[in-house]
């Protein structure tokens, strides 16, 4: 087991800081963002926006304080979110007559407006999404994966019956999954969250869940069709066709920043971080080498491919710093940049380059005729050889011939032993909430879904051994 593997929370943490993503504050569990980690978040804003205003969705903001008595009016939805809700009780010196709640989620603040907006048939769809800040007080905290803090989007629409709700669930996890996947070069299971395991309130959640490097499982966005629980909580009805007034059915649905967390979890390496091409804050950076302070010709062709390849949309920095070219090596793949390019005074007068990607062990010599269409080619060649990386990652790591708690058990005794991650498992399940207990007592692994399209179907229950109602993977999780 490698150095990375045997303590992963370590490499973890010492990636984040070394590749200069985030900085602790004195909160417990908040982070402040630096640029570079805040800027892939705004390249997976900007695609997931994207595809949100092509379904015809809308951008709003609610308020941040929701009032306590809000929550108390879905029973289900506070049980789910009251060990982890931070108060305000004063304001101005005085104490408030209502306590408010910092948003864990908005489904209450947008059920009580919603009441109000909608009216009629002609008033839905409501289609709309928030990019915001919520907060969950988390006992144990993991920069990305789990802060008291943290930033997401949420999307809430209304809808006249359950089909159209159904679908824009479906809708709205296949565009998660399409994001992640095309994205961030991570592949996912989508599925069907067990009762257990559904969000607070829901009537079904469905989510795409990933495996990081560490065999361990990461929620990367659910989707949530609440039926008409919360309209019923709050009000929300609208007048049909036939002249009466009925319930709404609605849905929610959100992905967060723990996608930056599992993108270095997924993709990273001994040497640090390595990013996607499509969302690293700099795809290509530019190092002269050699004595090149004595030949101004090799930062004056390099500037010339600067310029080429920021014509092109290409994010590109030019290193001409007075530090060695072994440091900038160094700190250039810690951060996970792309792709590198070197020129010296040998490789000017040969008319070449040499090319690194980060996520590949040798340098090639391109033609600086050529160097840029070397850059866009490679961008696009290192996204989807990441891709495959992890799916075979997770193939390599996905277990299907464990039948029994038994044979769970001697499996997860076995990796510890060979010092080997122990992955995935997908087992049989009967639908019984005490089995799913069970086996998360005694081996710590949770359901993490019902998978649509399971490699097999299983037939008895991991825990009891009747007969099987669902085809589940289990894992540990984030």
């Amino acid at each position: 087991m490698s150095q990375m593997t045997n303590n992963f929370s370590k490499w973890y943490i010492d990636t984040i800081q070394k590749a200069d993503l985030i900085d602790y504050t004195p909160v417990r569990g908040c982070i402040a963002f630096k640029p570079d980690s805040y800027e892939i978040w705004e390249h997976i804003q900007a695609e997931m926006d994207k595809r949100f205003k092509e379904t015809g969705h809308r951008n709003a903001y609610f308020p941040m304080l929701i009032p306590e008595s809000f929550f108390q009016k879905e029973k289900d939805h506070i049980e789910g979110f009251s060990p982890e809700l931070p108060w305000v009780t004063e304001a101005a010196g005085e104490e408030l007559e209502e306590r408010l709640a910092l948003r864990p989620t908005s489904e209450t603040m947008i059920g009580h407006l919603y009441s109000n907006w909608i009216k009629s048939y002609r008033d839905l769809p409501v289609l709309i999404n928030q990019w915001a800040n919520v907060f969950r007080w988390e006992k144990k905290t993991l920069p990305f994966i789990r802060t008291s803090e943290f930033l997401w989007q949420e999307g809430h629409t209304a809808h006249v019956d359950e089909e159209e709700a159904r679908k824009e669930t479906m809708q709205m996890l296949s565009i998660y999954k399409e994001v992640v996947e095309g994205l961030l070069a991570i592949p996912v299971y989508d599925g069907q969250k067990t009762p257990s395991e559904r969000f607070a309130g829901a009537v079904d959640t469905f989510s795409i869940e990933a495996m990081m490097k560490d065999g361990k499982a990461v929620q990367a966005g659910t989707s949530h069709y609440l039926g008409t629980k919360f309209a019923e909580a709050f009000d929300i009805k609208y007048l049909n066709k036939e002249n009466k007034h009925t319930y709404v059915h609605t849905t929610s649905w959100g992905t967060s920043t723990r996608l930056i967390g599992s993108v270095i979890m997924v993709h990273g390496d001994e040497k640090g971080l390595v990013l996607p091409p499509k969302i690293a804050p700099t795809q290509v950076v530019l190092i002269p080498v050699g004595p090149w302070k004595k030949n101004p010709a090799i930062v004056e062709k390099l500037d010339e491919i600067f310029a080429a390849l920021k014509a092109k949309g290409i994010r590109v920095r030019l290193d001409d710093s007075d530090q060695s070219p072994g440091y900038k090596f160094n700190e250039w793949e810690l951060k996970g940049v792309p792709v590198r390019i070197e020129l010296g005074p040998r490789d000017l007068e040969n008319q070449q380059a040499l090319m690194k990607a980060r996520d590949e062990d040798e340098k090639v010599s391109v033609s600086l005729d050529a160097v840029i269409e070397h850059v866009e080619k490679e961008l696009e060649m290192m996204q989807t050889r990441l891709l495959e990386k992890a799916k075979a990652f997770r193939t390599e790591n996905s277990h299907t011939h464990i039948e029994t708690l038994d044979e769970l058990t001697t499996h997860l005794e076995k990796s510890k032993e060979q010092e080997t991650i122990p992955g995935w498992i997908l087992a049989g399940w009967c639908g019984d909430d005490a089995c799913e207990e069970t086996i998360k007592e005694k081996t710590k692994f949770t359901t993490r879904n019902i998978p649509f399209n399971p490699p097999t179907t299983k037939h008895t229950c991991l825990n009891c051994g009747k007969e099987a109602k669902h085809t589940v993977w289990f894992a540990r999780a984030y």
